[in-house]
């Protein structure tokens, strides 16, 4: 039995793909698959649902299909601002302690 495939298409912008999107701040949450340029790094701010969130980690999946490596999902690991901003804080007092 093969899995049902979700095809998302994001029509802004060609340049724009679709990501899954996880908040991971403690007790993660999934924000949902939302489109956003092909070149997100680590850093960026984003807008989703009014709230701002800075991205932590960029993952690229793929599946070996037919001999093959074919992406299968792309995901955005996210944080809102104030908790990235206390995180970055707190990992420079502890590199200072």
């Amino acid at each position: 039995v093969q899995p049902t495939v979700v095809q998302v298409l994001c029509k802004r912008n060609q340049d724009h793909h679709p990501y899954k999107v996880i908040d991971v701040t403690p007790p993660p949450r999934n924000l949902g698959i939302r489109c956003f340029p092909s070149n997100m790094q680590c850093g960026e701010c984003v807008t989703i649902e009014d709230k701002a969130y800075i991205v932590s980690a960029v993952t690229y999946s793929y599946q070996l299909r037919k001999g093959k490596y074919e992406p299968s999902e792309k995901r955005l690991d996210v944080q809102s601002t104030g908790r990235y901003l206390l995180n970055n804080y707190l990992e420079m007092l502890l590199e200072e302690s």
